[in-house]
């Protein structure tokens, strides 16, 4: 394939991974959004602007999407005048997303049966990582389908692991997500522990960094987020952590499984929401740990 590339959500994470895309793919590349900003910046590295999905669909052989959440991609694909109401043999659909697996494999079947591809490629990783282009994505796709879009997902990411089938990205992803927020807590709790105990938090946390506790948790969401009580807007916020645990939960319950620290997670996430912390930085919860009693 060597046609057009379709980019559609074009937010924190979206607009930084178009704008790799355009730069070294090659490809001409067209992007959707309902805000006009990113579009602006990006038409600066030649990124042209669809005025719908139809459009965006008739001109692009591969379409990627960066949506919020499952119910954003269900209306974008799904929806009146979705992407599947377009789509034609041959083309690949990408979901760059965190979404459920059980809607992942329907919306893979239902385009797969209109005679195109689809793969679910959940991206992991920062902000930072989006603009370097040194993400790490999870694809859940046949062998064929990976293949072709790997130059792609190379462009705006440095590790990219072949899960597995349709939905198998997005259980690593998931679980991925639910590790990281589990660990969050933990960290949290430490931190709220030895604050009260007369140890400052900052000393405990670098100290950790020094032995067998130290992760990319701590690293990244402890260091520069919990230690200095930083957590900003526009960054993945406490409403998005939730609404992944949730997909993990779901994921546990089909399986037969209950997990207990999930649900913990859950719950901490649900009483930051309850505080008004629902739009921040999800490593927010530590406020929360900090004053329970």
């Amino acid at each position: 394939m060597s046609g057009s590339v379709g980019f559609i959500g074009l937010g924190v994470m979206g607009e930084p991974m178009c704008r790799n895309l355009a730069q070294k793919s090659g490809r001409p590349v067209v992007g959707f959004d309902r805000a006009d900003a990113p579009l602006e910046r990006l038409a600066a590295f030649g990124v042209t602007r669809a005025q719908s999905l139809a459009d965006l669909a008739a001109a692009c052989d591969v379409i990627f999407m960066a949506l919020p959440s499952g119910t954003h991609v269900e209306a974008v694909t799904l929806g009146a005048d979705g992407l599947l109401a377009h789509v034609r043999p041959g083309q690949v659909i990408v979901d760059l997303g965190t979404s459920p697996v059980e809607l992942t494999r329907d919306i893979a079947s239902k385009v797969v049966a209109a005679g195109a591809r689809y793969a679910d490629a959940p991206i992991a990783r920062t902000r930072q990582a989006a603009e370097a282009g040194t993400l790490s994505i999870m694809v859940g796709a046949d062998e064929p389908t990976f293949d072709l879009v790997r130059p792609l997902l190379a462009t705006f990411a440095s590790d990219i692991t072949h899960c597995g089938p349709i939905g198998a990205g997005q259980i690593v992803k998931i679980l991925n997500n639910m590790v990281l927020v589990e660990t969050v807590v933990a960290l949290s709790e430490a931190m709220a522990t030895a604050t009260r105990a007369g140890v400052d938090g900052k000393l405990l946390f670098e100290t950790l960094m020094k032995g067998s506790a130290d992760s990319f948790a701590l690293r990244n969401h402890g260091m520069k987020a919990v230690v200095p009580d930083t957590f900003p807007e526009r960054a993945f916020s406490t409403t998005y952590a939730r609404k992944d645990i949730s997909y993990a939960l779901s994921l546990a319950q089909s399986v037969g499984l209950k997990l207990q620290g999930a649900e913990l997670a859950d719950r901490l996430l649900e009483k930051t929401q309850a505080e008004g912390f629902g739009d921040l930085y999800w490593p927010v919860v530590s406020r929360i740990v900090a004053k329970s009693s």
